[in-house]
């Protein structure tokens, strides 16, 4: 089929089926369900996308009809920059508000199937599996989704603490059919409006027997039998785009996955009791260069779309000429080009990985990603210093289809620059941002976007290669002169 459209994402969403639970009930139907529709809306606008741009948003692989460009394995330069500007047009839709599109998975994949030689050293059939997987995946454009984080009933405990062993996602048995798999997930977003679901594994294993019931990879449809997905509130609370411009549109819902003894089938097993290479699955691949490939190309757009808030926020307000408006818009440049910046670095140093496929270069992406979580709540710190008490004074839709009321909003609310009713949409799309409880969800989820910041800082160091810069301060307290 390769690349598909919006309609046909729906369509398959509507009859997939997955246990899904949300505000206490079973959710019959993800594409009328209130908390869920609206952003499954906005999925389908992004398919759509291809449909509408085929040159743009998909490509022709070696055999077959065009599909969507983040499943390209890059083979050139050419290619990865194709596909960031692929990447970019999907994020700017949403502002980067949507973190969890189809396209974050699909580079992952990408590269572990070029990279199948490192799953095939594990066992033949596993080279083979994540290659069919990706294929497969490619051809019919799944939207698919991961989950990486096994419970913990205590923090300062490892995960091989008996209760913590208890709750995580481990082995059950080996089956002529598959693998039996029981135990739960933290978290998988978007996973109410996904067809697929991508298990790898979470932290780094001990390397001990114990650990092997643990080390999984595998991918398992949503449907599956025994797998189900508990539902966090949503945050779309049911009213039109003018009041919730954002939580109406992109509510990404998180779920923790919960399998209930659930048969893996041989064929959609990656690795499977392999802790040295479950350890090493996202480096060796190169996967997690190809993922924060695609959330740096998130973090341009977000950091784009909130910087031009701020300066259309500064033209109502009339505040352009103040010092301290223009001090912190000028906080927003410098993080909005810093991203810009690492994104073009990774790509113009990009090389070809030992598997074959253009890797971006790690070192921009890597210090890109840890900047963005402390930079993100900074912006929407300055969303709210600059908006001040206007974003407290926001009339519904339904107060500006009041005729009682239509005289002093049309009075009241206007600016010299805007009219009432488009200054009060710009204020509530601050709000939204800056103040809801859908935007306070966007900063926890950037603040934790690659898991806890100081395990990602220590990833940095190690992944930095600092010799050649100690042995340049050494040479230099050498010289004699």
């Amino acid at each position: 089929m390769g690349a598909r459209s919006g309609n046909n994402y729906l369509s398959s969403i509507k009859k997939l089926g997955a246990e899904i639970w949300l505000g206490g009930e079973r959710v019959k139907d993800p594409t009328t369900h209130p908390g869920l529709a609206n952003c499954a809306r906005s999925v389908a606008s992004l398919y759509d996308m291809q449909m509408e741009r085929p040159e743009a948003m998909t490509f022709r692989p070696e055999h077959g009809g065009r599909t969507g460009m983040s499943f390209i394995i890059p083979k050139s330069a050419d290619d990865l920059v194709k596909r960031s500007r692929m990447m970019k047009t999907w994020a700017d839709f949403s502002g980067g508000m949507l973190g969890r599109t189809p396209d974050y998975l699909n580079v992952s994949l990408a590269a572990m199937a070029s990279a199948r030689g490192f799953f095939a050293e594990s066992d033949p059939r596993f080279g083979d599996n994540i290659w069919n997987y990706y294929r497969e995946a490619r051809e019919r454009d799944w939207c698919a989704t991961h989950t990486l984080v096994n419970p913990r009933a205590s923090r300062a405990q490892g995960w091989a603490g008996q209760t913590d062993a208890d709750l995580a996602l481990k082995l059950v048995e080996k089956t002529n059919d598959g693998i039996v798999v029981n135990g739960c997930r933290m978290l998988a977003t978007l996973a109410p409006l996904s067809e697929e679901l991508l298990v790898f594994p979470s932290t780094v294993l001990r390397a001990e027997p114990a650990a092997e019931p643990f080390a999984l990879s595998f991918a398992i449809n949503c449907n599956a039998k025994g797998l189900k997905f508990l539902c966090r509130e949503t945050f779309d609370l049911g009213r039109p785009h003018f009041d919730h411009p954002l939580a109406s549109r992109f509510e990404e819902l998180d779920a923790v996955v919960v399998f209930e003894n659930v048969t893996v089938p041989w064929e959609r097993v990656f690795l499977c009791g392999d802790v040295a290479r479950c350890n090493a699955l996202y480096a060796a691949t190169n996967a997690v260069v190809h993922m924060m490939h695609q959330v740096v190309v998130k973090n341009v757009a977000k950091s784009e779309f909130l910087l031009g808030l701020a300066a259309r926020i500064a033209e109502v307000a009339d505040a352009m000429s103040l010092q301290h408006v223009r001090e912190r818009m000028a906080e927003m440049i410098m993080t909005t080009e810093t991203m810009k910046a690492c994104l073009r670095a990774a790509e113009a140093d990009a090389t070809t990985d030992k598997w074959g496929a253009v890797a971006p270069a790690r070192g921009p992406l890597d210090t890109a990603r840890n900047l963005f979580p402390r930079l993100y709540p900074r912006l929407v710190e300055i969303i709210q210093l600059n908006s001040s008490s206007s974003l407290m004074a926001t009339p519904s839709e339904r107060d500006f289809a009041n005729p009682a009321e239509l005289p002093d909003l049309e009075k009241y609310f206007a600016s010299a620059d805007a009219a009432a009713r488009e200054r009060v949409a710009l204020y509530r799309l601050a709000w939204d941002v800056a103040c809801s409880s859908f935007g306070g969800r966007q900063v926890l989820y950037e603040r934790f976007f690659f898991g806890d910041p100081v395990r990602m800082a220590m990833a940095l160091v190690d992944n930095t290669d600092l010799k050649p810069l100690v042995d340049r301060v050494r040479q230099f307290l050498s010289r004699p002169v």
